[in-house]
């Protein structure tokens, strides 16, 4: 299409620490060490456009475009963006990810939506007669994977898909947008994110054609996704000016691998770590992941850990502690995703190490997700009726 588009395949490791130095003298701006980084009014303020623009980059693997990303920091003081889950599996570790890139986009002053989409998750093969309890089950876990992230949800739209997908001016522009977008176009957006069959459904379809009018409906600058949205994310900024409307910019984070040394989903259960997942399951799946000496292609264990774990503690100015045996070189520290990555592909981290310290940081990671579900048992049940 002969987009501009940056790539970003290395972790920014000082990001924050460049922000902290750059900003105008003004200890109000950050929160101290004991705290954690958490999201502040005054935060956007501090920042100049090019650590705005750093941020937002950290982690990501694809922007298209990063001109107009630059233009529209400059140009809007309140830019918005989206990011939209499909209501179907049970929300997993995995979705750590985009947390931590829509908690990146509220410290540079965006305003941040969360779309929850029921519809698509029909369009998706999650039953009808479940689509209620379902959303009101992601509803609770995603802003209880905030608050463990210290991200205030105040500061967060979480909106519902349904609440505006079935407007009077929303099915015109579906059917409009239709009489435009071509089989081949729409099956290709779809093929990627909509679980795909021998004999596929016209639902598979609709899907990308309202995923590009959310765009618009939400009233947003950009849209994120994780890189396997990526022909959806081309598909909206081909077919909005169609029907007359401005295309926004794309950005997309990679995919963590999952446990089995395949993309994380949440229709596998061996390949994922839910966010209500027991201490023991963990302690169970984690300890016999795909996790190979000194690899790190496909490797989900040391992925969670460079994009996920590393990112929290850089953002909080603390180091990762990984106890050893005397007899295996002792307890080691490391402040940044790079520097642990090499220490794995040079040997000089155990995968086992590794694994338990992923353990120990999971547990306490999901610990306030689950305090926040007590006495949710009925909801999962009818949310997730057992087969």
């Amino acid at each position: 299409m002969g987009e501009e588009v940056i790539k970003e395949s290395d972790v920014h490791q000082r990001t924050i620490q460049k922000i902290k130095l750059q900003v105008l003298g003004s200890k109000s701006c950050f929160p101290s060490k004991n705290t954690g980084f958490k999201y502040s009014p005054l935060l956007s303020h501090c920042m100049d456009i090019d650590n705005k623009l750093t941020l937002i980059k950290r982690n990501t693997a694809e922007i298209t475009t990063e001109a107009e990303l630059i233009a529209l920091l400059k140009e809007n003081k309140t830019p918005s963006v989206y990011l939209g889950t499909a209501i179907t599996g049970k929300p997993h570790i995995g979705y750590f990810v985009w947390g931590l890139k829509l908690a990146d986009f509220l410290k540079a002053g965006f305003r941040v939506v969360v779309l929850l989409a029921d519809l698509h998750g029909a369009l998706d093969n999650t039953p009808w007669e479940l689509l209620e309890k379902r959303y009101q089950y992601y509803e609770l876990v995603i802003r209880g994977m905030f608050d463990a992230l210290g991200v205030s949800t105040s500061k967060l739209e979480i909106v519902k898909g349904s609440s505006f997908q079935l407007s009077k001016e929303y099915i015109h522009d579906l059917l409009k947008m239709a009489t435009f977008a071509s089989v081949h176009d729409a099956k290709k957006a779809s093929s990627e994110v909509v679980k795909q069959s021998d004999n596929p459904k016209l639902s598979g379809l609709i899907y990308p054609l309202m995923q590009a009018l959310d765009e618009e409906y939400l009233k947003v600058d950009i849209q994120y996704g994780g890189i396997d949205q990526r022909k959806i994310l081309m598909f909206a900024r081909e077919y909005l000016p169609k029907i007359g409307y401005k295309p926004r910019i794309e950005l997309m984070t990679p995919l963590i691998p999952g446990l089995i040394g395949e993309k994380m989903s949440a229709s596998k259960e061996d390949s994922k770590i839910d966010l209500l997942e027991t201490k023991e399951s963990i302690k169970s799946k984690v300890s016999k992941a795909y996790c190979p000496e000194a690899i790190a292609e496909q490797n989900g264990v040391l992925a969670f850990a460079s994009n996920v774990i590393m990112a929290m503690k850089q953002d909080k100015d603390e180091k990762l502690m990984i106890k050893r045996p005397v007899k295996f070189g002792g307890d080691i520290s490391f402040s940044g995703a790079k520097e642990l990555e090499h220490a794995y592909l040079s040997k000089q981290l155990h995968p086992m190490d590794l694994k338990n310290a992923v353990i120990d940081e999971v547990n306490a990671l999901l610990e306030p997700i689950r305090k926040k579900m007590e006495g949710k048992g009925s909801l999962i049940k009818e949310a997730y009726p057992q087969k």
